[in-house]
């Protein structure tokens, strides 16, 4: 099918956006694909960088012309009537420009969230990149766009985003899906000819990888082999369990166990490895959501951090004729495996923009839940006075391990992860404690809000 989204009742007016974190690495993505976009345009660019912002921009191929660095309210008004570009460094000059939709990118917590907040409750619409602010506050700014007639949802090419519609497609056709997720970030390289795995920059030792890339009729011990051959190489970033945490609550699926099982997986074995452990797979009923490790050889194509669904065959015959044609079907003949091999980032987000201007929703209709909670366990004692700082590519909090509970094993009080960020213990917490929201000792207000009134409203959902 092909579709050209044009929205109604803009006549020739691109698709107006207001950008938030826009000079980090998704913002680029995006900016250069918009070029492309004619039914698109930038209005108002926001980051603490300004100078930066307005180079990148440059670089990109935007004409000087069109760039106007604004500092007040009037100045960014006046910029985008007269069809410019504002380039802010105050995020409360957002509103102040003429756009139809927010794409947030800071992964801040505490300023995405104000800035989505914002957005919506002027009758905006949000489409979300920041998963830090989604698993604390994603619920909550649902039921904003829900009283305010307009769209928020995560933004397609992040995994989140791509996942939740690959599900959506897969119900669609009435698929009866076992288990969700993706690939981690990067990819183990097994290279026969040394030896060795890579991942990323880093390559180590592993020579009983060699003896074991077929997976056998022991998969659990396969797998369990695997994770040992590799174990000098880090798994389970805080990143991974974040998204996994926005798709749980956009899906109902949940997480078979709170550290996510992580298998080291060649993309054909997947349909095996997660079917139900009745029939050797990993899993302990079915609706998961998880995370595996990517292995392949140096000259194999990578699944680029994609996304996956395995559902259970309905027609034996039907999913043989596919596996002959290269499909991943388990060797039962039980389970069989679609997905996506990339996410490609801001270059698929205007796919996002266009369908919520042209439609005033995106494809995916299943109402948010809290299905699972983003926690953190202390992972060394963690004395009154620590705070609990956040950084790296992956969002890591210091002395923290990510978990993703389920619903019903999320205490009462349990602090989101990235509520807690930034914040300092107001008391001892021992090693592997969950972080509750009274250990903190001065949490965002904001975001604290944000946290109980969705899941108020979850509640209410479900009755």
């Amino acid at each position: 099918m092909n579709v050209q989204p044009r929205p109604p009742g803009t006549g020739d007016r691109p698709v107006g956006y207001a950008l938030s974190g826009a000079a980090g690495g998704f913002a680029r993505t995006l900016l250069a694909q918009t070029l492309l976009i004619p039914a698109l345009a930038p209005a108002v660019l926001c980051d603490v960088d300004v100078p930066r912002l307005h180079a990148l921009c440059l670089e990109l191929g935007y004409a000087p012309e069109q760039l106007r660095t604004c500092t007040d309210a009037e100045q960014t008004a006046a910029a985008t009537a007269a069809g410019r570009i504002a380039l802010v460094a105050d995020q409360e000059l957002l509103g102040a420009g003429q756009w139809d939709v927010l794409v947030e990118a800071t992964g801040s917590p505490a300023h995405g969230y104000a800035m989505a907040r914002a957005a919506l409750t002027a009758g905006r619409h949000v489409a979300m990149v920041s998963k830090e602010v989604d698993s604390v506050a994603g619920l909550h700014l649902a039921r904003l766009a829900a009283d305010n007639d307009v769209v928020y949802a995560p933004a397609e090419g992040d995994q989140p985003g791509n996942l939740i519609r690959l599900l959506d497609w897969a119900r669609l056709l009435g698929m009866d899906v076992v288990a969700i997720g993706k690939s981690s970030e990067y990819d183990l390289v097994f290279d026969p000819a040394t030896d060795t795995v890579t991942q990323l920059d880093r390559t180590v030792p592993a020579p009983a990888i060699g003896e074991l890339l077929t997976l056998g009729e022991d998969v659990r011990g396969t797998l369990a082999a695997r994770a040992d051959a590799v174990a000098e190489l880090p798994t389970g970033a805080t990143a991974d369990y974040c998204e996994m945490a926005v798709v749980a609550n956009n899906t109902g699926f949940r997480p078979d166990v709170e550290r996510l099982h992580y298998p080291v997986a060649r993309i054909a074995e997947l349909a095996d490895i997660y079917s139900l452990r009745e029939h050797g797979g990993v899993l302990h009923e079915a609706g998961a959501v998880d995370v595996f490790s990517a292995l392949r050889l140096p000259d194999e194509a990578s699944f680029a951090g994609g996304e996956f669904v395995v559902l259970r065959t309905n027609d034996a015959e039907t999913w043989r004729i596919l596996a002959e044609k290269g499909h991943v079907v388990s060797e039962d003949g039980r389970y069989a495996t679609v997905y996506l091999p990339y996410h490609l980032m801001g270059v698929e987000t205007p796919a996002t923009l266009l369908a919520i201007a042209a439609h005033g929703r995106t494809p995916d209709a299943t109402p948010p839940g809290r299905h699972a909670v983003l926690a953190g366990r202390a992972q060394r004692d963690l004395a009154a006075g620590t705070v609990l700082d956040m950084g790296g590519h992956h969002h890591d909090v210091t002395g923290v391990q990510a978990v993703l509970l389920r619903d019903e094993n999320a205490p009462a009080d349990v602090a989101p992860l990235y509520l807690a960020a930034h914040t300092a213990l107001g008391r001892d917490v021992a090693a592997g404690e969950l972080i509750t929201l009274s250990d903190l000792a001065n949490p965002d207000p904001a975001l604290v809000e944000a946290w109980n009134l969705g899941g108020e409203w979850a509640r209410e959902i479900a009755r």
